[in-house]
């Protein structure tokens, strides 16, 4: 699966607030034919380099990888937070990418921290590997996830899992005011027909019960995919504990397309998701959920 990636232009970062861009916003050219929108951009270059996080990654399976924890406390739980040679490649690598792509774009990764254009209005968010722990154990419950903010708005973001509803690698990817889309194509009612089937899953972090009213609780150790996962229908909610802002971001985005809710946890409530006031140092629990898992938030039965 390739994608070629090439610069385009597009209006300058100054004339671009979410007023001067409405979901319905496009250009046409002199021709009267229709043009991408900038979101409609924005989604494509997202899915670019989801595409390349994906292919190398999964190049990476066949040959030997590196690790190192970046907590090295010593104790019966440490070391802590693992990271491998996987996920700076592909960081720095879509780093790259955007330096050429978008220069005039600031870029937040969860490895290399805040870079690019600092005060740009459009903010890159890069996981290179979501669930690294996962990946390099072997267990194939990882994604990569690429965001888009606007002054601190997610408008576009596209995650590469490892497993996707298709039971293969894909690229979920999506845009504010734009359809949920599953490498490409429109996707709209995934979850499988059953008959009889009175509970739904969920994720949730530990310490948790293992069912709460109406769902059986799983944890799969990789938001980013437990959110696309909620977005194809798969799953009615995924709850976190904490989130950085790229974990988070690109999950906003398709869970929104899908119809489905955010709400973040500030000051000891639940409230709806708004926007990313600080995405460098934003840390917040979220919730990912369909109508049914918000109005048990709202009602207290996730809200412990």
């Amino acid at each position: 699966m390739t994608s070629a990636i090439t610069p385009y232009d597009h209006p300058t970062s100054e004339a671009i607030t979410p007023e001067a861009l409405p979901d319905t916003a496009t250009r046409r050219s002199v021709a009267g034919l229709c043009m991408p929108s900038v979101f409609e951009m924005l989604e494509e270059a997202a899915y670019d380099l989801a595409v390349v996080a994906g292919d190398r990654i999964m190049d990476a399976l066949g040959r030997q990888v590196a690790v190192r924890y970046k907590d090295q406390r010593r104790g019966i739980m440490a070391p802590y937070d693992v990271v491998s040679q996987v996920d700076e490649e592909v960081e720095a690598l879509l780093r790259r990418r955007l330096a050429v792509r978008h220069p005039d774009h600031a870029v937040l990764g969860e490895e290399g921290g805040l870079g690019g254009a600092v005060g740009s209005p459009f903010t890159w968010t890069i996981d290179p590997i979501d669930g690294t722990a996962n990946f390099v154990n072997g267990l194939p419950l990882y994604a990569s996830a690429i965001g888009v903010l606007l002054e601190g708005v997610p408008v576009a973001g596209a995650v590469w899992c490892a497993t996707t509803h298709a039971l293969r690698p894909g690229i979920y990817h999506a845009r504010q005011g734009g359809p949920l889309r599953f490498d490409g194509r429109t996707l709209t009612g995934v979850a499988h027909r059953t008959v009889g089937r009175e509970r739904r899953l969920s994720t949730a972090p530990a310490p948790h019960k293992l069912r709460e009213p109406d769902w059986d609780h799983r944890s799969f150790g990789a938001i980013a995919l437990e959110s696309a996962l909620v977005a194809s229908g798969v799953l009615a909610s995924a709850r976190t504990s904490s989130s950085r802002t790229w974990d988070v971001a690109p999950g906003i985005v398709l869970a929104r397309a899908a119809g489905h809710e955010v709400w973040t946890q500030g000051d000891g409530r639940w409230e709806p998701f708004a926007r990313f006031e600080d995405a460098e140092t934003w840390a917040q629990p979220v919730l990912f959920g369909d109508a049914d898992a918000v109005t048990a938030l709202r009602v207290g039965a996730l809200a412990r």
